[in-house]
């Protein structure tokens, strides 16, 4: 039967049939019976370029890993199948060599996802014994706080992360789990036990408080300071009470000092006014003891300055802000006429050699010792004890100065 139109893949004959060669054969695939015979072959070539399509997008899709195996298996087939006997002018052998290729590439996906599964489930048992060893660890610590915030966060991690078989994720979610309930059931009880012993606290803490309240009037300054000092540290060996009550029982206590202290803060203040007159009055002492210095006439100092400590006394208190100053000059004055009379002392005493140098290695041991009292006061950040050893060092030294004078005299 003569053909009336040729393709390199196929013909139409005269009665119109249309047929597509396969290998060294051929078959019918389709009648073209009205218009153009080259018509029918182009509309068959379109057919194949659909077919041709088709494979192409997935072999792409393949390519770019759209697909999971199972889904590129089944798109293989369906396309397969389409190009199988398919009514297409074309080259069908060669598509079907094409889908051919796709096989192994669909099963070493196949592979790399099995491997990569198995990776995932691997690094997953790791992070799910990770999780359930460090609440366990959590289950036997103390840390009520922090502990109860990072189960909440393994909790999440775990729920993030694959399930493992059903053995193993059992085994470890049950471990997991019996930590929460271990560390959720000491916690419950440390918080109740803790509840019981501030609300016991906030009994004492009251007591306490009316205590402080019924001395907050009290006028008798010294002991009552004292008094206050105890129920401060009977306030904080009670322990805390509970947080709603805390803060409110906090200031009725401190209220009731503040009533007192401010009262005696008033008190001293008052009679710090009264006592300013009586600092002029040591100032002009302390012009007259202080030009007792240098002793050139050991006598006339002694009695000078036992006639100036006389009307010291008689001179009363001064504000509490001068006493250290004011006591501090005139004892720099007293120990400089008991310098000079210990000198005068050892320049008639037979052994006075002797003496001079024992002297000598008393005060400087006296110095180390204060010096090393002076910086244990400095570390411990002590300012009233550190100026006070400092006022103490200064005699010390200004006395052991005169006594090494003194030794170099009789020597």
């Amino acid at each position: 039967m003569s053909s009336v139109a040729e393709h390199p893949w196929g013909r139409v004959d005269a009665e119109g049939n249309v047929y597509v060669r396969t290998g060294e054969s051929e078959r019918l695939i389709g009648q073209w019976l009205s218009g153009d015979p080259q018509e029918g072959i182009a509309f068959y070539e379109r057919r194949f370029q659909g077919l041709q399509t088709e494979v192409e997008l997935l072999e792409k899709r393949l390519e770019g890993g759209t697909l999971s195996p199972d889904d590129a298996a089944k798109a293989l087939a369906k396309v397969r199948a389409e190009v199988t006997d398919a009514s297409a002018l074309g080259d069908l052998g060669a598509l079907e060599a094409r889908l051919d290729a796709l096989s192994p590439a669909i099963d070493q996906q196949r592979e790399q996802r099995r491997r990569e599964r198995e990776a995932k489930q691997a690094e997953a048992a790791k992070e799910k014994e990770r999780i359930a060893a460090r609440a366990e660890s959590i289950a036997e610590s103390d840390d009520w706080r922090a502990g109860a915030d990072t189960l909440r966060d393994l909790l999440e991690e775990w729920k993030a992360l694959p399930r493992l078989s059903k053995k193993a994720d059992d085994e470890l979610w049950h471990r997991f789990s019996t930590a929460r309930s271990a560390y959720t059931k000491r916690r419950k009880a440390h918080f109740a036990e803790q509840n019981t012993q501030r609300e016991a606290s906030a009994k004492v803490k009251e007591k306490l408080i009316a205590e402080a309240e019924a001395l907050s009037t009290s006028t008798d300054w010294g002991p009552t300071s004292t008094a206050y000092r105890d129920l401060m540290n009977r306030w904080k060996a009670a322990g805390p009470a509970p947080r709603k009550v805390e803060d409110k029982l906090w200031k009725r206590f401190r209220g009731a000092q503040d009533v007192f202290f401010a009262a005696r803060e008033a008190a001293n203040a008052e009679k710090d006014k009264e006592f300013a007159a009586n600092a002029v009055v040591k100032e002009a002492l302390l012009a007259e003891a202080e030009a007792l210095l240098p002793v050139t006439d050991l006598d006339a100092a002694r009695k000078g300055l036992n006639d100036i400590a006389e009307r010291w006394e008689a001179a009363g208190k001064v504000p509490r802000d001068r006493i250290k100053e004011l006591e501090g000059r005139l004892r720099t004055v007293e120990q400089a006429v008991r310098a000079a009379g210990e000198q005068e002392w050892k320049r008639t005493d037979p052994e006075k050699s002797a003496r001079a140098d024992d002297m000598i290695g008393k005060l400087q041991r006296a110095i180390d010792e204060t010096q090393e009292s002076l910086s244990r006061a400095e570390s411990a950040g002590n300012a009233k004890k550190v100026g006070e050893l400092q006022d103490k060092l200064a005699s010390q030294e200004s006395f052991l100065a005169m006594a090494k004078k003194a030794a170099a005299d009789y020597s």
